[in-house]
């Protein structure tokens, strides 16, 4: 019975350690930043192209009516938008254009606490008011804008560190490292990975995904045809492996994601499918925001790495570009004494010179 106790007991404690480990280790900034600004310029685009047409879609006299908005809803359902209580074309366009300032605003990083909370209210109220021009590129959007507001998204990459640095209460050797960070990042990444899931679990329910003739169906709909891909009909072993592929990487997408070994396996298969469905079928926004959703799962000594190659800085001694969300710092002590135990070990038995 104590052995039974016992095992209960250490498997209650891994597992509260573990959790601990996975949630509250505090994490770089860079990679949270990075998809701030990444985020930040698809959210700007996205909302200033409303702009080609504001008063048709958000006017007094739009398209869509207040009533019609509601009942796409359901019964009884409520959708907050401020742009129902604007009746003006002049506040309505003032409203526009400081919903945009408050986006670039994040992008740059100028008092992103406040205008990362901002900007998610902005998102949701644009895709509340305009329910039949929501589609996926607008959902991932509102994610990303909403777990932007939780972590230390202005840490790094901003004028908000430009600022803090400017008077002497930062420098850019200090790690910016934060548990809000990492729990930001964790919950993109547990996002992406129900997305993917849910996505290829329900594509199971057809039988083209079984026979593998998906794909040729997205290339020959004319309607979203942006790239020639018809004579793929040619080559139909390769529209069945195509298929087959794609549901394959996306249903596993939750278990290989994860693992050090696979996941730059992973993330790089991410490219190339995004942008096929980008460029193939015309969804290159959508393609994109979903390869910057991708980007929770890329290390971020690997993006400051890059970011100093292009700033023209040399990296920084002891940073190890690897394709991990977070490693832990208790991760990184334990590894390093096991390897200075196995070395000391290793010189202890080599014979005398």
């Amino acid at each position: 019975m104590n052995i039974v106790t016992s095992y209960f007991i250490e498997l209650y404690r891994a597992t509260l350690a573990g959790w601990n480990r996975f949630w509250f280790t505090p994490a770089d900034c860079a990679t949270l930043s990075m998809i701030r600004i990444l985020g930040g310029l698809m959210l700007l685009y996205t909302h200033a192209v409303w702009t080609l047409d504001l008063e048709a879609f958000f006017g007094r006299h739009s398209w869509v009516t207040r009533e019609a908005a509601e009942l796409a809803g359901g019964p009884g359902s409520y959708a907050w938008s401020y742009f129902w209580l604007i009746d003006s074309p002049g506040l309505l366009w003032t409203v526009h254009v400081a919903g945009l300032v408050i986006i670039a605003m994040l992008v740059v990083g100028l008092f992103t606490r406040v205008t990362s909370v901002l900007s998610f209210l902005v998102v949701v109220a644009y895709a509340h008011r305009t329910p039949g021009a929501l589609f996926g590129l607008d959902q991932i959007n509102a994610m990303l804008a909403m777990y932007l507001m939780i972590g230390s998204s202005g840490a790094c990459y901003s004028l908000d560190r430009l600022i803090a640095m400017c008077r002497g209460r930062q420098s850019y050797a200090t790690p910016a490292r934060s548990v809000s960070t990492n729990v930001a990042i964790r919950l993109i990444q547990l996002h992406m990975c129900v997305i993917y899931l849910a996505a290829g679990l329900s594509k199971l329910q057809g039988p083209a995904w079984w026979n593998g003739t998906a794909l040729w169906g997205a290339f020959a709909n004319l309607e979203y045809q942006s790239l020639d891909m018809t004579w793929l009909a040619h080559h139909p072993i390769l529209v069945n492996l195509m298929s087959h592929a794609t549901l394959f990487w996306e249903i596993s997408f939750i278990a290989l994601v994860w693992p050090r070994l696979t996941r730059p396996l992973v993330i790089a298969v991410a490219v190339p499918l995004h942008m096929g469905i980008a460029f193939s079928m015309g969804m290159i926004t959508f393609g994109l925001v979903m390869l910057v959703g991708c980007l929770a799962f890329v290390s971020p000594a690997l993006v400051r790495g890059l970011v100093d190659g292009l700033l023209g800085r040399g990296p920084k001694q002891g940073a190890h570009p690897v394709f991990s969300a977070s490693t832990t710092a208790t991760g990184r002590k334990k590894r390093s004494k096991r390897h200075s135990a196995v070395g000391a070990t290793s010189r202890e038995r080599l014979p005398p010179r």
